[in-house]
């Protein structure tokens, strides 16, 4: 993960989910419904319903979903198209989705969070992959998305000069994309991401936060498929009724400065 500064969090007892297969994982919610929301944070010029500390935004029509839109359990992903994690990740995901996401569990929604510290090239990529998406659409998006990360390798940064290539090979007008780049349309849709991410608690990319209901959890990391195939499928399992209580452990763990549960 790229690169985490997270302030450490008190240590709090919470119920966990049972691991999967050999592999002991587990994961933790806190419910976000109860109690008195924190006041939002307020940036110049923003009104007082974009913004929320402490959680993630809401799921709405601006957000590009691979996946059911309606399904019972969302993992909300801010990356970075220039983050070697995020690249593995990114493998991981689609496999999470070539499995579980035809059954209609399971959505994925991919958010913009550039490090340009890191990667100085990183917040053009999210401008033109928004770009695209406002041109045509969400599976020009993930194509588009797919494109970038498929293109490169691990530890080699993007080569923006194929940008509209890509936006070409994902099906769009490449006179009206160069118009949306050349205009800077999309610099304030990244820079409130950016925010956004930060809000919900990310400090480094990959940084993925699970909801089920209104519950909520974090995946911090590029965990591995088998690590995210085992979190999806207790989640599951729970769904359908058939977790097992008396077989899940108890323990201690962390929680970031939001107080979401954190798996390390």
């Amino acid at each position: 993960m790229e690169p985490s500064q997270q302030n450490s969090s008190p240590i709090i007892p919470i119920a966990i989910i049972c691991g999967f297969a050999m592999i002991a994982i587990a994961i933790f919610f806190t419910n976000q419904g109860s109690g008195t929301n924190p006041e939002p944070s307020q940036a110049e010029g923003e009104t007082a319903d974009e913004f929320t500390d402490g959680v993630a935004r809401s799921v709405d029509e601006s957000d590009y979903i691979l996946g059911n839109p309606n399904a019972p359990i969302v993992m909300i992903e801010y990356s970075d198209y220039d983050c070697p994690f995020c690249k593995q990740y990114h493998q991981t995901m689609h496999q999470i989705m070539d499995e579980y996401g035809v059954t209609g569990r399971i959505a994925w929604v991919y958010r913009q969070f550039p490090l340009a510290e890191l990667h100085p090239n990183s917040p053009r990529i999210s401008e033109a992959a928004l770009c695209v998406g406002d041109i045509a659409g969400n599976d020009a998006f993930w194509t588009f998305t797919d494109l970038v990360f498929e293109e490169r390798d691990l530890n080699e940064p993007t080569n923006v000069t194929k940008l509209t290539d890509y936006a070409d090979q994902s099906g769009v007008d490449t006179a009206l994309y160069a118009a949306c780049m050349n205009e800077g349309r999309m610099e304030q849709a990244v820079e409130y991401s950016i925010r956004d991410g930060y809000d919900a608690g990310a400090r480094g990319t990959p940084y993925t936060i699970l909801l089920v209901g209104n519950q909520q959890a974090v995946i911090n990391g590029a965990q591995p498929y088998t690590v995210v195939k085992g979190i999806v499928e207790n989640l599951i399992d729970q769904l359908d009724g058939n977790f097992d209580a008396t077989t899940a452990e108890t323990g201690e763990i962390p929680t970031n400065q939001q107080g979401l549960p954190v798996l390390d």
